[in-house]
């Protein structure tokens, strides 16, 4: 099994989804990730999401929005919310791809700062071909490949938030004991054990400590919140 994880970025006309475009700029929300998302047979989709902010403007988002079937939202300041509304014709499209081609989405699904998707796929190099070949021409959003390798079942998803790079400089860093309690090396001790500059090193371990962080913070949830 292969994996391949890319950033999907929305399109300058707006969002994947009217709905979800809303709920991006309203700056009293912020979207954090969404658990699970599924088309139902009768053609609704079914998404589990978590959510953080003023959970009453959320609320009235969703009551007054003429896409959304039916929702429930649990928990407070950060709070979770399964909902039930009508996609477009294009996000119908990716899901029925999706299952067609049994390709797996591994979650949670993070949002990043712009709106953008952070998603890792599961299936055949085929089958991520033949998705990304469905997507070239759309005008409503656009891959970045991030990654993709040989999936390990053993490998968190956190570590495969980071690049392959991102990876080794972060490895180096602990094996030469930069992260050690006292600190035992340097930048420039990172940067001599795989061969690049130490201002490098610095930039990647600052991307490596912001993504890890980030995601600690944040943290999957299994179940809503009682």
């Amino acid at each position: 099994m292969r994996y391949l994880t890319v950033l999907v970025h929305p399109s300058e006309r707006g969002s994947f989804h009217p709905l979800g475009k809303q709920l991006t700029t309203e700056p009293s929300i912020t979207r954090e990730a969404i658990h699970h998302v599924e088309l139902l047979v009768d053609g609704t989709v079914l998404l589990f999401a978590e959510g953080s902010g003023d959970r009453g403007r959320y609320e009235e988002i969703m009551r007054e929005s003429p896409f959304v079937v039916d929702f429930l939202v649990a928990g407070d300041d950060r709070w979770m919310a399964v909902s039930r509304f009508e996609p477009t014709e294009v996000s119908r499209r990716a899901l029925e791809l999706q299952r067609e081609l049994d390709i797996v989405i591994e979650t949670p699904i993070r949002f990043t700062s712009d709106g953008s998707l952070r998603i890792t796929y599961l299936g055949t190099d085929e089958g991520f071909r033949r998705q990304f070949r469905n997507a070239v021409g759309e005008d409503t959003f656009a891959f970045e490949i991030v990654e993709n390798g040989d999936y390990e079942p053993d490998e968190s998803s956190l570590t495969r938030q980071l690049t392959a790079r991102q990876r080794e400089v972060l490895e180096a860093a602990v094996d030469v004991g930069y992260y050690s309690n006292p600190r035992q090396a340097t930048h420039a001790d990172v940067a001599a054990a795989i061969g690049i500059a130490p201002t490098t090193v610095g930039e990647h371990l600052r991307k490596v400590e912001e993504r890890v962080f980030s995601a600690l913070a944040r943290g999957p949830r299994d179940l809503l919140p009682e």
